[in-house]
């Protein structure tokens, strides 16, 4: 047995709904993975499927990749499928893929449910494309109007975040709650989750947000260079 199997191999995602749908979708962005590259992992139900595949991939054709992963829970999949991983800090991604919670026709979107945005954003930025990968439930006519905005911020901050975003139109804001723990959620980089209602989402309310001492990031994702992949 290697090391950590027995534990790695209870890293899963149970209950994924439309699961036919993604894991074609999942299939269709393997067959764009090719020996030596970097590729940025998202998170999500569809990058986990993805992941899964690629790493299919990996073994049938002995090739060998590097991911970026945005998150504990891919980190801790690409160990227990033995892919190897490294941070933005060390390499540079030849291109990403991810999902997203929705996206409108301009293909801005909304994510952050995971509570991932920040490293997420970071994959996207440095990406020349990254790929979207979404069944049609994520599609939107405008957005927020199934979620609230996430805002990633400092935990000693969330007062004075809170009154800046009622500022900019905020409403119904709430600060996210864990399921398996007291207390609220934590994300990847140890911050709390605002979550805030915009009855208007504009171009420049990500700018805005991100604007306000103590925010590190928001779950909106304006004219970022993605493309879409659906059935």
């Amino acid at each position: 047995m290697n090391w950590g199997e027995e534990i790695l191999t209870k890293v899963e995602f149970n209950n994924i709904n439309q699961r036919e749908e993604k894991e074609k979708i999942a299939k269709q962005i393997t067959e764009k993975v090719k020996d030596g590259q970097v590729i940025g992992f998202g998170s999500g139900s569809t990058s986990y499927l993805t992941v899964i595949e690629i790493a299919k991939k990996i073994k049938e054709e002995n090739i060998n990749i590097i991911a970026i992963p945005t998150s504990l829970e891919i980190k801790m999949l690409c160990a227990r499928l033995e892919i190897l991983t490294a941070s933005i800090m060390e390499m540079k991604p030849d291109w990403s893929f991810d999902g997203a919670d929705e996206v409108d026709n301009n293909n801005w979107m909304l994510k952050g449910r995971g509570g991932a945005m920040f490293k997420e954003k970071l994959n996207i930025a440095n990406s020349p494309i990254t790929y979207i990968l979404i069944d049609r439930s994520k599609r939107v006519e405008k957005l927020g109007s199934k979620f609230k905005v996430p805002v990633e911020c400092f935990p000693e901050a969330i007062n004075y975040v809170n009154e800046e975003l009622v500022k900019l139109g905020g409403k119904e804001i709430e600060l996210r709650k864990a399921m398996g723990k007291d207390g609220p959620i934590l994300t990847e980089n140890n911050n709390v989750i605002l979550d805030a209602k915009f009855e208007e989402i504009t171009k420049e309310l990500e700018k805005d947000i991100k604007a306000i001492p103590g925010v590190i990031e928001s779950g909106l994702f304006i004219d970022y260079n993605v493309e879409i992949v659906s059935e």
